[in-house]
């Protein structure tokens, strides 16, 4: 065995094959993968290995893609071939008419990555697949690329290669301990020996937590036992003539394949079961649960209805194994959070099936920093110190219930709620608000006429719309209070702290006291990392001279892993996170400065108190930092305030406010006035596939500094001119928004694809940001946007059509 490489992969399962053999496809060939047991040993030997192209996101889509294309060139390779069953086609079943709706969604998302999906009747899913009864039944969703793969040949095919191009495999190799050191390389202790490493992966299924541990992390990912059977030999299958596509059905839960002559058909059951939740026996090696086919009788009742044959057919073999879950249902592919050269791949429900892709995408984070696609969807930071193996277990349960039913715009299920509150948060649930979720906060999404008021699920506009409506409205004519909780902060103090945060950021930096600004951080490849807002306080009874570092909810954990990863180590530079300890309560509107001025000390005209400014004070009693920021595009303060004392602070402001006509809103008026504004959101228009320049963001750019980081391939990006270009669109439809992923077309050529959507309703129109062909970018330039399958017409417009001047926002 080696004593030193540069990177450990710990687990041999799909997620660590693939991990090994894209690191060498990188041109890392020094590494090593240790395996407990034999390969495949875990979940991935009895997996159903379904491979579909169908994903939630581009970047689903983009990894499946990979995931297909490279499984078909192994099977094809003469020196290593696999059994691949490639395009066999599947179909995803649909009995409403939202179903479909959500379907041609998806379709049109899968376009812009290259990948033609094709939506069809009932009729046509009877003829495709013969097996099938068209009861209750509207159509579905048509992958032409689907099929299924044997899992152990695939990995031995994957571990083959890796070691042909250098890689090393120990089998029959437990790992007992991690050891990291201080320059943040890692010892890999196992039973036949120690090695040496930069990097460690952990990439060990529903065994994930007990390396964790040997790093002392936990990781939300929890198992579910999952039964499918194998059938007799079915004679239909014989007679059909081609193989039977791969089928899901979110009517009835289950799925099925081909499998030899007859069915693999799998279940997931309303009365499902969590695994392993008080550990697991090291014994456990190549196993199965006991068979418990009474728990899916319900779901097999639906599946005899939608299959007949089934019901004439025998069954000759019952699987029933763990599969891992995440909160959200997502992989975990990327940084542990708050740890140096450690990375994962786990919580691969579907793993077989998208492997091949997530070891590619953790490969080029590894090996380059970042990824080809924004994998922030994946990305193990998306969630933050709320998420505990209890909460992990309830979202499995939900998630395994609802395997086959994507979520609709504005649905937020109910398990492991609510998971992060603050005071506020019964006071505003008894003033009718309802609540979405952002990184496990329950924060207002808007107030609801009566306790019986629940929006259809729907691609539409729902009817929440004009509710939305009379919020702006308010902000706009009066004034209106929103509670904006988790948003993400840190208090950065030490005499470098200025240096360190111009080094950070790719613009100007403010270092005066009492200023607020706004600006970007780059990654190494010149593309957008992060967006902030710094404030800087004078030192005062609150603490010494410091400055407040804000930014998006779901950033915490990211932003806190990049910035200390950036700090140099005789640099005097501290930073603490207040994340937790405090709540920020939005004024917005006309009538803002008069509320504020009722309720706090101090002179807070336009003068004393200009546009991006910060200071401390009390409102009421209670202690506050306010902000001179907007994120509506009217006159707007920050208020921040200790959780403790918010609720003293909110009394204030509604005592201060009666005479004003405030209201509360929450993040649906938000969401319509920020697009309004060319305000843009972190993660669906501010992402690391672009940099600031084709996203728009010039002003923010400085590229005259003496350095900050990704300046080198930013000036290199610049001169070879843009990819792409952000631009804001009015779209031609009144009935529904533009989603995220939706593509922008010419004829039959994709020239864009959507980022957000709104309805702007102070300008009465339906907004929406895309990345277009640069050549599409200029105010005037048309296309066609595909709405679920129809296509309407789209204008490129100017930024910023609400007051663009920002003379509002001035006060």
């Amino acid at each position: 065995m080696k004593s030193r490489t540069k990177v450990v992969v710990i687990g041999g399962g799909i997620a660590g094959c693939s991990t090994l053999y894209h690191l060498t496809q990188e041109g890392w060939t020094d590494v090593v993968l240790v395996e407990r047991n034999e390969l495949t040993s875990g979940t991935t030997w009895h997996s159903a290995a379904q491979v579909t192209n169908f994903g939630a996101n581009q970047t689903m889509v983009g990894l499946k893609t990979h995931s297909i294309e490279l499984y078909k060139r192994l099977s094809e390779d003469p020196e290593y071939p696999i059994n691949y069953h490639h395009a066999d086609g599947g179909i995803r079943l649909a009995n409403t008419e939202a179903q479909m709706q959500g379907y041609r969604h998806f379709a049109s998302m899968a376009r812009g990555m290259g990948v033609e999906f094709e939506v069809i009747d009932a009729e046509e899913c009877a003829r495709r697949h013969p097996l099938i009864s068209t009861t209750n039944l509207l159509g579905g969703l048509w992958d032409p690329l689907d099929g299924d793969i044997d899992p152990a040949q695939l990995c031995q095919a994957l571990a083959y290669h890796a070691r042909k191009a250098g890689a090393e495999v120990y089998r029959e190799t437990p790992v007992t301990a991690l050891t990291q050191h201080k320059d943040d390389t890692w010892t890999v202790h196992t039973e036949k020996g120690d090695i040496d490493c930069d990097i460690v992966v952990n990439a060990c299924g529903y065994r994930v937590n007990e390396v964790g541990a040997m790093m002392g992390v936990h990781h939300p990912v929890a198992s579910m036992e999952h039964q499918y059977f194998l059938t007799e030999d079915i004679p239909a299958i014989a007679v059909a003539g081609h193989r039977m596509p791969l089928l899901r059905c979110p009517i009835s839960d289950y799925y099925s394949r081909q499998e030899k002559g007859g069915l693999l058909v799998g279940f997931y059951e309303q009365g499902c079961k969590t695994w392993g939740m008080d550990g697991i026996d090291p014994k456990f090696v190549n196993a199965l649960c006991p068979d418990d086919l009474d728990r899916v009788m319900d779901v097999l009742e639906g599946a005899f209805e939608r299959m007949p044959a089934l019901q004439e057919t025998g069954i000759r073999a019952v699987v029933n194994g763990p599969i891992t879950y995440t909160i959200d249902g997502a992989p975990l592919v990327g940084p542990i959070p708050g740890k140096r050269n450690a990375f994962c791949i786990i919580g691969l429900r579907a793993g077989l099936g998208e492997g091949g892709g997530h070891g590619w995408m953790l490969a080029q984070q590894i090996v380059h920093g970042e990824a080809c696609y924004d994998t922030w969807c994946i990305d193990p930071r998306r969630f933050t110190g709320h998420a505990n193996v209890e909460l992990t277990a309830l979202k499995a349960i939900e998630d395994y219930q609802n395997e086959f039913r994507f979520h609709f715009p504005h649905e937020h299920r109910p398990a492991g709620r609510p998971a992060k509150t603050t005071p506020l948060t019964p006071i505003l649930a008894a003033e009718g608000a309802e609540f979405t979720v952002v990184n496990g906060w329950e924060r207002v999404d808007y107030i609801k006429p009566d306790p019986d008021f629940h929006p259809t699920l729907s691609f539409n506009f729902d009817e929440a719309f004009d509710l939305v409506a009379a919020e702006v409205k308010n902000v706009q004519e009066n004034v209106g209070l929103c509670e904006v909780n988790g948003f993400n902060g840190f208090e950065i103090t030490g005499a470098d702290r200025h240096a360190f945060l111009d080094r950070m950021f790719c613009g100007a930096v403010t270092r005066r006291d009492g200023r607020v600004g706004l600006g970007y951080l780059l990654n190494h490849h010149g593309n957008i990392k992060g967006e902030a807002t710094i404030a800087n306080l004078p030192a005062s009874d609150r603490g010494p001279a410091r400055v407040w570092y804000g930014s998006a909810a779901a950033s915490e954990y990211h932003d806190m892993d990049w910035l200390t990863a950036h700090l140099d180590p005789d640099e005097d530079v501290q930073i603490r996170s207040l994340t937790n300890d405090q709540t920020i309560l939005v004024l917005a509107g006309p009538k803002a400065r008069a509320v504020l001025s009722a309720c706090s000390r101090g002179d807070w005209s336009k003068e004393a108190f200009p546009w991006l400014s910060v200071r401390e004070c009390f409102v009421g009693f209670a202690p506050a930092t306010v902000l001179g920021v907007s994120f509506s595009g009217e006159l707007a303060y920050e208020i921040h305030v200790p959780n403790a004392s918010v609720y003293a602070a909110y009394l204030a402001l509604r005592k201060a406010g009666e005479a004003h006509g405030l209201k509360l809103f929450g993040a649906r008026a938000v969401e319509s006035m920020r697009m309004e504004k060319g305000f843009l959101h972190w993660k669906a228009d501010l992402i690391t596939e672009f940099d600031p320049f084709e996203t728009s963001l010039d002003r923010f750019v400085k590229p005259g500094k003496d350095d900050f980081i990704g300046k080198e391939a930013l000036l290199q990006r610049r001169e070879d001119g843009p990819r792409k270009k952000l631009v804001t669109l009015r779209i031609d439809a009144t009935h529904a928004p533009a989603h995220g992923g939706a593509s922008l077309m010419q004829g039959d050529t994709v020239v864009g694809t959507i980022t957000s959507g709104d309805w702007g309703h102070r300008v009465g129109m339906n907004l929406a940001y895309g990345f277009v062909a640069p050549e599409l970018s200029t105010p005037g330039s048309t296309m066609q946007l595909d709405m679920y399958g129809d296509l309407v017409a789209a204008e490129v417009i100017a930024p910023s059509p609400y007051d663009p001047d920002y003379s509002r926002m001035r006060g």
